[in-house]
């Protein structure tokens, strides 16, 4: 099938590169030049394991090519996904700019039956806004042509995209449309085979689901961070809770692991864009806000921990980080908590010294030149001259360090370990303070 993908960002980089992979033919359109010089290049803008080496055989197969031309775009597919960015507004809904733009450039360059798909993430009733753009322009043009409009949220885990697309847990596809519904059968027969994962309900429901999915994975991490909280005024270990908890199988092990807080491109967002489309209907979503509530002040604990060692007095003070990405796999940083932890190690006159496995150049894009910041080359690197090490993100390479390195190197010997890699135990005999979430004894602080 002939597929037409609007926007190279994760959602339809991944997309397109995927469903080429499997013999069709995708076309991914971005209105950034540099972007598609570099994927026509095999330069891949993001990482994601896997991903590079499925672009690079797909394009050399000529099943997957990218443009700039809207009007190329628009003749290629029969199906049109719109895969570009939802980013919230000031007051936390999704901004539909993007998604709509897409839908006016569709009917104004469309001539035959087209199939609409939202791929991104949008609120509940984009369905019907999507429409009337395109029907808009089509009436302005003096065209009757027939499309449909189709809701296909994404589930993807940064980091295990490539495999969540090709062996998906679910297929969902909203839709009133018989045509609609035979199409889009065949465009995911490939990944459909050993059983029917497709779940069609109509466009509003299907868009519900994948706020819903998101906001309550999101609800689960604060909640276990909540209990973690608990744990530490209560001289309990949050790692005994959470396998007691686990073993039930009503609640799994599955986003039970208290932390730093969450972050990402979608769980803050999507949260924050559901809680918004229920004020916006008259709905006081409580739930939803304490969620995000949580998730902001768990932010910041990983800061009060050190500020709390160092009796309220950081001037000066040199934090060895590790962790930047708000989870590993990815170079992604958006809503890390890193970031969130290094500007308020800066606010309290700290400086860091950092390192990331992948997202040292976001990083430098984001921060430049900041004051207080070093970039270094390894982990052992960043711990030469630190006072403290401060663990955000749970990167393989940091479960098993070398911890006589960590103790020699570090002036005061002290872990803050935001992601609980470690038992206590086996940080004591290497002369280690360990300070982690949740973990009982010697962990209480106070909250700012």
């Amino acid at each position: 099938m002939k597929i037409t993908i609007f926007g190279t960002g994760y959602v339809g980089l991944v997309t397109g590169a995927c469903l080429a992979d499997v013999g069709h033919h995708v076309l991914c359109m971005d209105v950034d030049q540099a972007k598609i010089d570099k994927l026509r290049n095999g330069q891949i803008p993001i990482y994601e394991p896997g991903l590079d080496s499925i672009v690079r055989h797909t394009v050399e197969a000529g099943r997957l090519a990218f443009t700039t031309d809207t009007e190329e775009a628009v003749k290629h597919g029969a199906l049109q996904f719109i895969a570009v960015g939802t980013p919230p507004d000031e007051d936390g809904s999704a901004d539909l700019q993007y998604v709509t733009a897409v839908a006016k450039s569709i009917g104004q360059y469309m001539d035959d039956y087209k199939v609409v798909v939202d791929k991104s993430t949008v609120p509940v009733g984009t369905g019907d806004k999507v429409r009337a753009a395109v029907q808009a322009q089509l009436d302005h043009r003096g065209l009757e042509l027939e499309f449909d409009v189709v809701s296909n949220p994404e589930f993807l885990k940064e980091g295990a995209a490539i495999n969540d697309f090709m062996k998906p847990d679910r297929i969902i596809v909203g839709t009133d449309s018989e045509k609609a519904t035979d199409l889009l059968r065949e465009v995911y027969y490939p990944f459909n085979r050993s059983h029917d994962r497709m779940i069609f309900m109509d466009i509003r429901s299907a868009e519900l689901t994948k706020y819903a999915a998101n906001s309550m994975l999101a609800t689960k991490i604060s909640f276990m961070n909540e209990i973690a909280n608990l744990a530490e005024r209560l001289g309990a270990d949050i790692e005994a809770v959470r396998r007691g908890i686990g073993s039930d199988p009503r609640i799994g092990y599955h986003f039970i692991y208290p932390g730093c807080g969450y972050g990402g491109s979608c769980f803050p967002k999507d949260v924050q864009a559901l809680a918004r489309t229920a004020r916006d209907c008259g709905y006081d979503a409580r739930l939803l806000n304490a969620v995000e509530d949580v998730n902001y002040a768990q932010k910041h604990v990983l800061f009060d921990k050190i500020s709390h060692h160092f009796q309220g007095n950081l001037e000066g003070k040199v934090v060895a980080i590790w962790g930047l990405a708000f989870k590993p796999n990815t170079d992604d940083m958006r809503e890390a908590s890193s970031r969130t932890l290094m500007e308020d190690l800066w606010k309290a006159g700290a400086s860091v010294q950092a390192f990331d496995p992948e997202a040292m150049e976001e990083t430098q894009r984001i921060y430049g030149d900041q004051p207080g910041l070093t970039l270094c080359g390894t982990k052992e690197q960043a711990l030469k001259g630190a006072d403290v090490l401060a663990i955000c993100t749970e990167w393989k390479e940091f479960r098993s360090p070398d911890f006589d390195v960590v103790a020699a190197n570090l002036r005061d010997p002290v872990v803050f370990d935001g992601r609980n890699l470690y038992e206590p135990e086996m940080l004591d005999r290497y002369g280690l303070i360990y300070y982690a979430i949740g973990r009982g004894r010697n962990q209480f602080h106070s909250v700012v």
